[in-house]
C-alpha cells in the first residue's frame, strides 16, 4: 500500500525535471473562482458551451487555456463578475504578456486563436512589463497540488500580489509543487517560496528545478537547458531550439546561441524504482531525458 505522496516519492528517487514541461507557444489564462474538477476546463463552474467552443478554438494553435484564481479562499457566487484574462506568448525574441477583464467569458470567442498561437501580439488588452507566475492548485487532479501548492501560492501572493495566481493542470503532480512564469514559458517544479520570489524578481532564466521552456518538444527542453547552464547565459532571448531529430535511441537538437551552433544529443533512461505518476496511479518506472553528448559549432555548419 503506497504511503507516500507522489511527490515525495519522485522527489526520494530524484526523478529529473529537465524535459517535462507542458508545451505551449502561447498561454490564455482565464479567471474563474469557484472548484475546478478533474479537467477543470469542463469541470468548472465555467458555462459548458463556453468551455467546449474555447477548447475547440485552441485546439491545434498552439495555444493552452488555463483557469486561474486568487490564492485562498475561491468561493463562486454565481452571479457574472468581471474576469482577468492574460495572453503570453513565449517565442524568444518575441515574448509578450498581455491583459484584459472581461465581463463574461463569452468574449473571448471572438480571440483569434491562430494569430495567438503564432505571437502576434496587440490581440488582447494592455502589454504587462512585469512577470507573473502560475502555480497549480487542481487538486482534484492530484491532492499533491493541493496541499503543496496552495501554501506556496498564498505566500508568494502575500508579498507579490497580482504577479501571484493559483492555476488549474500544468503537468508532472509527482513535481508539486509546480509553477509556470509568464511571458517566457519556463515550467517549474519542487517550488519553495524562496524560489518562488527569485523567479518573480529575477532578470534572468533559473535553471535550477526548471522542467524546460514550454515553446519547445521535451528533447528541445533538455537540450536547451544543458547549453544555457554550459555557457552560463541567463538571457531568456538568446537560445533557440532550431531543430529536434529523432534517430537512434533518442534524439539529435540543435540548439543556436549568439552566432555558434551546439549539437546536443539527448536520450532517454529509466530511474529506478518505480513510482507512482500521481497519487491514485500504481507506480510505474520513471522514464527521464538525459544529455549524451553536447559539442559546438560556428554557425551555418
Amino acid at each position: 500500500m503506497q504511503t507516500q505522496r507522489c511527490s515525495a516519492l519522485a522527489e526520494e528517487i530524484g526523478e529529473p525535471l529537465a524535459g517535462t514541461a507542458a508545451m505551449a507557444r502561447s498561454w490564455l489564462c482565464l479567471e474563474q473562482p469557484g472548484p475546478w474538477g478533474r479537467d477543470a476546463l469542463s469541470a468548472s463552474h465555467l458555462d459548458p458551451g463556453v468551455s467546449r467552443e474555447l477548447a475547440a478554438l485552441a485546439a491545434g494553435t498552439g495555444v493552452r487555456i488555463l483557469l486561474i484564481r486568487r490564492p485562498g479562499s475561491h468561493p463562486d457566487r454565481h452571479r457574472p463578475v468581471p474576469r482577468h484574462v492574460y495572453l503570453a506568448h513565449t517565442g524568444p525574441g518575441n515574448t509578450w504578456l498581455e491583459r484584459t477583464v472581461v465581463g463574461d467569458p463569452k468574449a473571448l470567442l471572438d480571440l483569434d486563436f491562430t494569430r495567438a498561437g503564432a505571437g502576434e501580439p496587440g490581440l488582447l488588452g494592455e502589454r504587462v512589463p512585469d512577470p507573473m507566475l502560475l502555480v497549480c492548485t487542481n487538486g482534484r487532479r492530484d491532492v499533491c497540488c493541493a496541499l503543496r501548492g496552495r501554501p506556496v501560492a498564498a505566500a508568494l501572493a502575500g508579498s507579490h500580489g497580482e504577479a501571484v495566481w493559483e492555476c488549474t493542470h500544468l503537468g508532472g503532480h509527482r513535481f508539486s509543487p509546480t509553477a509556470l512564469l509568464l511571458p517566457t514559458g519556463y515550467a517549474y517544479g519542487r517550488l519553495n517560496v524562496a524560489a518562488g520570489g527569485r523567479l518573480l524578481t529575477g532578470t534572468g532564466v533559473v535553471t535550477g528545478d526548471c522542467r524546460g521552456r514550454s515553446t519547445w518538444p521535451p528533447a528541445g527542453q533538455v537540450a536547451e537547458l544543458a547549453v544555457r547552464e554550459r555557457v552560463g547565459d541567463p538571457d531568456p532571448d538568446a537560445l533557440r531550439v532550431t531543430a529536434v531529430e529523432a534517430g537512434g535511441d533518442g534524439w539529435l537538437v540543435t540548439v543556436a546561441h549568439r552566432g555558434a551552433r551546439w549539437r546536443v544529443t539527448v536520450a532517454e533512461r529509466e530511474v529506478s524504482p518505480a513510482r507512482p505518476a500521481s497519487c491514485a496511479a500504481a507506480p510505474t518506472p520513471a522514464i527521464g531525458l538525459e544529455v549524451r553528448s553536447m559539442h559546438r559549432t560556428r554557425a551555418g555548419r
